[in-house]
């Protein structure tokens, strides 16, 4: 069973990140989307065709996780999902040295924490006082992260509120009254997938969606241990590959802040056809003198 939930994790990231790519590519060529006009900015991205795949793409990789979560622990499902920043590198085509510098970074944490995991396969459901602990402390960090307004402040909003997304997401598969958290679920990916579309038009899709996977998938490792009891490593190599897990994908984080370019809005490059710099005030006064003068007509030039 956990091979399998192994196999449906790696699916998912493959299309959670295939989807943010698409979603990406069509989101940063759109007019400027606001939450001020809700309607206006969701009929823009639904319009478009290539978002909707990428936005049916991530349902699909989201069904996936949730089926992964009912038959393995919340760490291990994290720590398989960790490929899907891989699949937003490779789409994202040739990459800057700081850019290269922060996947790796990041692909190491996420890996050396699913080293670091072991082979247990057991837990606890978790008490309401510690999950609505981490829910209060998510929304406060991604408040903060989103008043910034960058693409990786976004992305890393947009992160943590998929991270509270998928830890209210294992406490509802847990059957039984815990389903009463589904509003709180859906609540999360809502307002993260808000934060995440306002990335897509501000940086590239590293800096925005790269950035929301590195904190989805690390968090919830977190979260397994402090929230259902998984079991952490203790001293050895584990215990060590922990703590370097976790400086890595913070140093992978930083350097993808680092490295991000805002990119160009529609409205404030210069059209096609007004490549030439525009006359000054001086300059449109000469040209309008001459051209009054020629068209004055000439006066007879006077005998001697």
């Amino acid at each position: 069973m956990i091979a399998l939930a192994l196999a449906l994790a790696v699916a998912s990231a493959v299309a959670i990140g295939g989807g943010y790519a698409l979603q990406h590519a069509a989101a940063a060529k759109l007019p400027p989307l606001a939450v001020r006009t809700p309607v206006r900015s969701l009929l823009l991205l639904a319009r478009n065709g290539r978002w909707t795949t990428g936005f049916l793409l991530g349902i699909g990789g989201w069904a996936l996780y949730v089926g992964a979560l009912r038959i393995a622990p919340l760490s291990l499902v994290q720590a398989a999902s960790a490929g899907g920043i891989g699949v937003l590198a490779i789409a994202a085509g040739r990459l800057r040295p700081l850019e290269r510098i922060a996947v790796w970074a990041a692909l190491g944490g996420l890996v050396l924490l699913a080293f670091s995991i072991g082979s247990h396969t057991t837990g606890a459901q978790a008490a309401v006082g510690p999950v609505a602990a981490w829910l209060a402390a998510s929304a406060v960090v991604a408040g903060l992260a989103a008043w910034a307004g960058t693409a990786p402040a976004l992305g890393l909003a947009a992160g943590v509120l998929y991270a509270a997304g998928d830890v209210t997401t294992k406490v509802a598969v847990g059957g039984g009254g815990r389903i009463a958290i589904v509003p709180v679920v859906l609540a999360c990916h809502g307002l993260a997938f808000v934060c995440l579309q306002l990335a897509f038009q501000r940086g590239s899709a590293l800096a925005s969606a790269g950035m929301a996977m590195l904190w989805t998938n690390a968090l919830p490792i977190a979260a397994g241990t402090a929230l259902f009891a998984e079991p952490i490593p203790g001293g050895g190599w584990q215990g060590v590959a922990r703590v370097a897990a976790f400086v890595l994908v913070v140093a992978g984080a930083a350097a993808l802040g680092a490295a991000t370019a805002p990119l160009p809005r529609g409205d404030s490059a210069p059209s096609p056809t007004s490549s030439a710099p525009a006359p000054t005030r001086v300059q449109s006064s000469a040209l309008r003198d001459r051209a009054r003068r020629r068209a004055e007509p000439a006066l007879p030039r006077a005998r001697d």
